[in-house]
């Protein structure tokens, strides 16, 4: 015998579900685009600072637009579409530490949301000594 009870809760259950599982497709694509565009910048900006490194003591006046350039060519080869507007810097934040900071916009699945990477990477200057 068939309940008459139960008829039509299965497009209930599907209107009501459907939203669901769009939200959460959408939050892992998402969430999976923020992660790369965070491993971008931060790729960006450890290449950067590599050549920022090697070149500061060599080429004083230099070097910023070099390891720039650098970090611009990485985010240019990684993810050219995944990094809105990309800000490369140079810094120098303390004697004979050099390095490169990286800030872009990631793309959004949804409107509205404005999600930003920041990525900092910075060693000393690499300098020839001789024995």
């Amino acid at each position: 015998m068939r309940r008459t009870d139960d008829r039509g809760m299965t497009a209930i259950e599907f209107v009501l579900l459907t939203p669901v599982m769009f939200f959460m497709i959408f939050a892992t694509v998402q969430f999976a685009l923020y992660f790369f565009a965070d491993h971008v910048a931060q790729a960006a900006a450890q290449a950067g600072a590599r050549e920022a490194r090697a070149q500061a003591d060599e080429n004083p006046g230099g070097w910023r637009g070099l390891a720039t350039t650098k970090a611009d060519d990485y985010i240019e080869q990684l993810g050219p579409n995944l990094l809105i507007g990309p800000e490369t810097r140079a810094i120098a934040p303390e004697p004979n530490t050099v390095g490169i900071e990286v800030e872009a916009d990631v793309p959004s699945v949804f409107p509205g949301l404005d999600l930003t990477v920041y990525a900092q990477s910075r060693g000393p200057v690499e300098r020839f000594v001789e024995d």
